[in-house]
């Protein structure tokens, strides 16, 4: 989860540094710090976020043209000064950053002490750099060597970055199952967690793969090997991504902004993918696969968090559009519960990052199992992308925001493409239902803009809720994913305990917990129960619950029981989760900003989840 930044080349290395962090803030804040070689090695590091930092460096020795970054999410040892990375060797000699987690750093531990190393931090990074020293000086072996050598012995997750006070014209890097892309610049080279922060500087890099290590060097260029030291053809691809995307418009926050961007997010997700005045759809990632989905046993989508409650409406979606049985499993469980799975099975894993670390072991068992695996994933060119035996992008952009938004929308929109193409492929669906999803789909963009334009209201509403400690989310069918992401992303960002129930659930255990403190947010727009939606709604007023409302803009029933009621505009019910969604990303951002919460880093969380 946590962020990494390195330079090597004629700049100096700080301002590159400190910018880098401040863009890979998103991926941990819990600390922040940074290594610069000039002669000495001079590491400075802090508590807190990168400001802190900036303000602790400010009187400090910040020279050198070579040096590494890192911002971090803890795992091993609490969030403080001394837990923060870089952490040195024993000796000072070398200075290590790492994001994932080194499993076997216990017994790691044990033989370095044995052999009369020291440790300062409660963290499993430090004993990987003493391990790497440990290496070097017995075996009197160069940088590149000894790291290679360490990893061998290293169980877990990796991204790492090494430098050596005696090597000034070196820099190392390494990964497994934890993502680092190199960046290449002129006469200057940049190491990190992801593009974000080099894309200032360049759009060419290379995107380690697993077990691979590699040695930036001004003289002697770029050397990549595996850790088996067999030399590796570095594949150098075109960054697809512009500065623009990378800062906030204008907005107060990047959650605000993202939550704007979604017309015109979900107009790139279809893009080329969609034809209302041709009347077609189709995903170039599942041309190959669509013949074997359609004939599969069934389809498992495994994801978490928010891709999660996108997945349970893709299951929605495929099994009603499809005819195709769907079964959604949040990923960290199905890798530990030996599943049973076949050639017939086909999987999809969902993953705004494509980095997800559950999500991506998941996919690597469902192969094994000799599953066909599918993702859908933002990021280009990341693990899961690359894993997979297909996939598609939903072409979001970058997404700062630690809350997702507009990437549920985006995924959803691509699992409404999948439903749809593989329901018509199959003959599930007429080409009457066929045509009227494709023109109801290309009308989803404007439908969101006219959901936005009630901002005003939502900001109103969020004012009189700002204060509860406590909320109810329902819905029923295609909107039941909808109330859990809600209350997710109340929770996430503002910190209000929320649940998301069924409708037809409340009865059995929830409705105990209503009383007039208690808002209750009903999305009411599925017409195949609305009735029951009704009768629920009634349920909550006769227990003095606040009913706030969803409802499509032809209702007038319900507009009639709820306290307050927002509108969306009426779409076929298959999609309505792309706009009733939107109303609660909105409260949910606008309840956190009255509550003075950080809206785009909420405590305790960070972007990518790159470690169980």
């Amino acid at each position: 989860m946590c962020g990494i930044i390195a330079y090597i080349g004629p700049k100096n290395a700080y301002d590159i540094l400190i910018e880098g962090l401040r863009r890979l803030e998103y991926r941990g804040y819990d600390s922040a710090g940074i290594a610069l070689l000039n002669g000495d090695m001079n590491v400075y590091k802090k508590k807190g976020k990168v400001q802190e930092l900036v303000d602790y460096t400010r009187d400090k020795n910040v020279n050198g043209h070579l040096g590494m970054g890192h911002t971090r999410w803890a795992t091993h040892g609490r969030p403080d000064d001394v837990n923060a990375h870089p952490h040195y060797s024993g000796s000072g000699r070398l200075a290590i950053i790492h994001n994932g987690i080194i499993e076997n750093y216990a017994t790691l531990k044990e033989v370095l002490s044995r052999l009369g190393h020291t440790f300062t931090s409660e963290t499993d990074t430090e004993v990987l750099v003493h391990l790497i020293e440990e290496i070097q000086n017995r075996e009197n072996l160069s940088l590149g060597d000894a790291v290679r050598k360490a990893l061998t012995k290293v169980i877990g997750a990796y991204a790492i970055v090494v430098m050596d006070r005696e090597n000034p014209d070196l820099i190392v890097g390494a990964r497994k199952s934890s993502p680092l892309v190199v960046g290449i610049g002129e006469k200057e080279f940049f190491l990190a967690s992801d593009a974000s922060p080099i894309i200032e500087h360049t759009n060419k890099v290379i995107y380690l793969e697993d077990e691979q290590v590699v040695e930036l060097s001004l003289k002697d260029g770029i050397e990549l090997t595996t850790i088996s030291n067999e030399i590796q053809k570095p594949v150098i691809h075109e960054l697809e991504m512009s500065l623009d995307q990378l800062e906030k418009g204008g907005f107060a926050h990047f959650m605000l902004k993202e939550i704007f961007q979604q017309p015109q997010t979900i107009s790139d997700c279809m893009r080329g993918r969609l034809n209302a005045v041709e009347g077609w759809a189709r995903l170039g990632g599942l041309e190959e696969h669509a013949n074997k989905i359609i004939n599969a046993n069934r389809i498992i989508i495994a994801a978490c968090g928010t891709s999660w409650h996108s997945a349970l409406i893709g299951e929605y979606l495929i099994e009603d559009l499809a005819r195709i049985p769907v079964e959604v499993e949040y990923a960290s469980e199905f890798r530990y519960r030996n599943p049973i799975l076949g050639p017939q099975d086909i999987v999809i894993v969902i993953s705004q990052s494509g980095e997800t670390a559950d999500t991506l072991a998941a996919a690597e068992l469902a192969r094994e199992k000799g599953a066909l695996v599918y993702g859908i994933v933002n990021v280009v060119g990341s693990s899961i992308a690359r894993l997979t035996d297909g996939g598609s992008y939903i072409h979001c952009g970058p997404e700062i925001g630690v809350a997702s938004t507009k990437a549920f929308t985006g995924q959803v929109t691509l699992l409404s493409l999948m439903a749809m193409v593989l329901g018509y492929r199959k003959g599930a669906l007429s080409n009457t239902y066929y045509h009227q999803l494709i023109a109801e789909l290309a009308q989803i963009p404007g439908k969101v803009e006219q959901v936005l334009s009630a901002d005003g209201q939502i900001r109103e509403l969020a004012q009189k809720f700002a204060g509860t400690n406590n909320a109810l989310y329902l819905g029923r069918g295609y909107n039941f994913p909808v109330a859990l992401e809600g209350a997710l992303k109340l929770k996430e960002i503002s910190y209000i305990h929320a649940e998301g129930y069924p409708a037809a659930e409340m009865k059995h255990g929830p409705i105990a917990l209503i009383d007039e403190n208690m808002p209750v947010i009903v999305i009411a727009t599925n017409r195949s129960a609305y009735e029951k939606i009704a009768s629920n709604i009634m349920e909550v007023k006769a227990r003095k619950g606040i009913v706030i409302a969803i409802i499509d803009d032809r209702d007038q029933e319900i507009r009639k029981i709820a306290d307050y009621c927002i509108e969306i505009p009426t779409t076929i019910e298959p999609l309505t989760p792309l706009l009733s969604v939107i109303p609660l990303q909105l409260l949910s951002y606008h309840i956190a900003v009255l509550r003075s919460c950080d809206v785009d880093q909420p405590r305790n969380l960070a972007k990518s989840v790159t470690v169980e």
